[in-house]
């Protein structure tokens, strides 16, 4: 039995840097199938947001039995030489490294637009939700905090600490070493599950290091994170309202 991959696509506004969520693409083994969410209702509200020239219609369903372009167009080729290096950095084994998996897990970003991806985890049989992500924020970090980034290790526990007085964002939450050394930023996209999870039970969370990508890896893939969160069982990540899909999945377009 294949079991449904959800990855939900966000857009950030390039005036504010305000991130939104827009769209959910799932795959049941066969088909993908998109959707846009309640989230780009708020993204054109505050940040005018035109509907994607993919997908122009955002009260329609679309699937199809290939990969949309909006998509395949994050994956790097396998033909290429950094290939087998690309997916090191991303701690993915070649017989993991299907489309979806690859997405989750470097969040689809491209310099020639403004979105990016992020995967819906489920739980395992003892009700753990695990999630890998990059660190943000490090092409600002001073030199000596890019030394200590380098001398992470694997397993090494991660604090988060809420940046309520970040003048630039009051709801940051940055990573942090045991030594008190900021090492970046948890992503925008994880942030309102987080700070849900702390208010019901702080000690539920983990965050560790999984793999630290040495220069010249480009700063976006250079501290690979991994948190895992035993959750109530009413407790089920981004499935807010604003990830609720615009309409009805019943009807579909190719």
């Amino acid at each position: 039995m294949t079991t449904q991959k959800t990855l939900f696509l966000a857009w950030q506004d390039p005036q504010s840097h305000s991130w939104f969520p827009i769209g959910r693409l799932t795959f049941d083994g066969a088909r993908y199938k998109f959707v846009y969410i309640k989230g780009v209702k708020e993204a054109q509200q505050k940040c005018s947001f035109s509907p994607l020239s993919s997908f122009p219609d955002l009260e329609k369903v679309y699937t199809s039995t290939h990969l949309f372009s909006v998509f395949s167009n994050r994956l790097m080729s396998r033909s290429r030489p950094d290939y087998a290096k690309f997916l090191q950095w991303l701690n993915i084994s070649d017989n993991e490294a299907d489309p979806l998996a690859i997405l989750a897990r470097s969040a689809g970003k491209r310099e020639t637009d403004n979105l990016g991806v992020f995967p819906c985890p489920e739980p395992d049989a003892g009700g753990q939700y695990q999630l890998h992500f990059f660190a943000h924020g490090l092409r600002y970090l001073p030199e000596s905090t890019i030394e200590r980034i380098n001398k992470l290790e694997p397993e090494e526990k991660l604090l988060l600490v809420h940046e309520f007085q970040n003048p630039h964002d009051s709801q940051a939450l940055s990573l942090n070493t045991e030594d008190n050394h900021m090492v970046g930023y948890c992503p925008r996209y994880l942030r309102s599950e987080v700070f849900e999870l702390f208010k019901k039970d702080p000690s539920s969370v983990d965050l560790r290091v999984e793999r630290v990508n040495l220069p010249p890896t480009p700063f976006q893939f250079r501290l690979l994170c991994r948190i895992t969160a035993l959750c109530n069982q009413d407790f089920r990540p981004f499935s807010g309202e604003e990830y609720q899909p615009l309409i009805k999945e019943d009807v579909a377009t190719v």
